[in-house]
């Protein structure tokens, strides 16, 4: 979700997800302090610091400067990242949200899918949001490959497959072995 609709989501949300979105956008997203943000935002920083801290609500010129300000920072700047399509468990295990590589830092962007049709759904609107690439399962990058036209790779979890086998064989307890 681009930045300016996490602020105003949160805004709708309560007044301390609006703070507390509205703090993590500018500082991890935008990459900014505040004061770099109220300079661009023509927002004096006091009232940010008020809004932030609870001691104030926006206004609603406030807000738009806000949003605004937060909207046109990521479109001047298009974030490079890699979509990773899985399912929940395999992308709770991801750890890092950016890495750098070749010398670029490359922001890594999680799509859920519980299904195939899921997993191609989210490999178009990933697309659409502007991935450089695709990572996703074996069972879905031959089709995903047809469909888009940015680079695909394929998951190929050999450890995790060999800890699958691991627990399996825990679960069934012997059962079935000579």
């Amino acid at each position: 979700m681009m930045p300016a609709n996490k602020i105003i989501e949160a805004a709708f949300e309560s007044d301390e997800s609006f703070q507390n979105t509205l703090s993590k956008v500018v500082k991890d997203e935008l990459g900014l302090t505040i004061a770099e943000f109220s300079e661009k935002a023509d927002v004096p920083v006091s009232t940010l610091y008020k809004i932030l801290s609870g001691n104030r609500e926006p206004n609603l010129k406030t807000l738009r400067q806000i949003v605004k300000t937060a909207d046109n920072l990521t479109k001047s700047e298009p974030e490079e990242f890699i979509g990773v399509i899985a399912a929940r468990p395999v992308l709770d295990n991801i750890n890092e949200t950016k890495r750098k590589v070749q010398g670029k830092n490359i922001t890594i962007r999680e799509y859920s899918a519980t299904s195939i049709e899921d997993a191609i759904i989210v490999a178009v609107q990933a697309e659409r949001e502007g991935a450089k690439a695709l990572v996703c399962a074996p069972i879905v990058s031959s089709t995903v490959e047809k469909i888009i036209r940015v680079p695909v790779t394929t998951i190929m979890p050999r450890k995790s497959i060999v800890e699958a086998i691991e627990i399996a064989v825990q679960k069934i307890g012997g059962r079935y072995w000579m």
